[in-house]
């Protein structure tokens, strides 16, 4: 199931996606929508409306958003880094958190703003000190995710908060999608139409159930909450003006376009 989260004439609801987005075009789209929140049993309530008339938002507001870094091989090493013995984590505020076709402000305090192309794993019930073999059972689903990243502040500060938590610096969606094998996926990054990122998430050095074992083991999720599991190679800038396309196989496309900071 693909469970969007979206606002028309002022309310906001989840809705269960249905339709075909195989041809990218989402026009045939329409919205069923749910009876409560898809952290917990709910309906369908058979009342639809189609998605080009609703806003898509963030698929989820996390409390927080617990990222990796050098998560791929490849990208570490054209950044000059070596793979981290143990995973590199980081946050991201809620307050960087955007959704589909919302601006990306262009910060005014860095000259060199990249993308990264992630996948997602949406929480869909409190935990810690997973087990392995438990992992599957507390995630949702998998949405697509930008790691928005001011390079040149996060090589110059020895902490990333400002470089990868500005407002606006974590896209996510366009919805979540529960019923996916993550372990092999196509996830790609487009800049102008220009392909930017090509990998697959086989190539990650962790898995997921690594990651989410690894996490727990010191701190509590909640539902809602967002793990981003590092990018491919082939980051780049970013510029005022470009539309910026994350894409990922049996997910969809998240798109934003970056705009000057007001």
């Amino acid at each position: 199931m693909r469970i969007a989260r979206f606002s028309i004439d002022g309310n906001v609801a989840f809705g269960a996606v249905e339709g075909s987005t195989a041809s990218g075009d989402q026009s045939d789209l329409v919205l069923d929508i749910i009876k409560g929140i898809p952290f917990a049993d709910f309906e369908l309530s058979g009342t639809k409306v189609p998605v080009g008339k609703v806003r898509l938002l963030p698929p989820v507001l996390p409390n927080k958003v617990v990222a990796i870094g050098r998560n791929y091989a490849e990208h570490a090493a054209e950044l000059g880094n070596e793979v981290p013995d143990v995973p590199i984590t980081f946050f991201k505020p809620s307050t960087s958190v955007v959704g589909p076709g919302d601006p990306i402000a262009y910060p005014s305090f860095s000259q060199e703003v990249h993308h990264e192309a992630e996948l997602a794993v949406v929480i869909g019930r409190m935990c810690r000190e997973v087990p392995r073999d438990r992992v599957k059972d507390v995630i949702l689903g998998y949405t697509c995710a930008n790691d928005v990243t001011a390079r040149d502040v996060q090589q110059r500060e020895k902490q990333w908060a400002r470089a990868k938590g500005f407002d606006s610096a974590c896209p996510l969606g366009p919805w979540i999608e529960t019923d996916l094998d993550p372990a092999d996926l196509a996830i790609e990054c487009t800049v102008n139409g220009e392909l930017r990122q090509s990998g697959r998430t086989s190539q990650m050095v962790r898995s997921i159930e690594d990651l989410i074992v690894h996490i727990t083991e010191a701190m509590t999720l909640l539902p809602g909450d967002v793990v981003l599991t590092g990018t491919p190679a082939g980051v780049g800038p970013l510029n005022v003006g470009d539309e910026v396309a994350v894409t990922i196989e049996g997910i969809g496309t998240l798109a934003n376009k970056v705009i000057k900071r007001g």
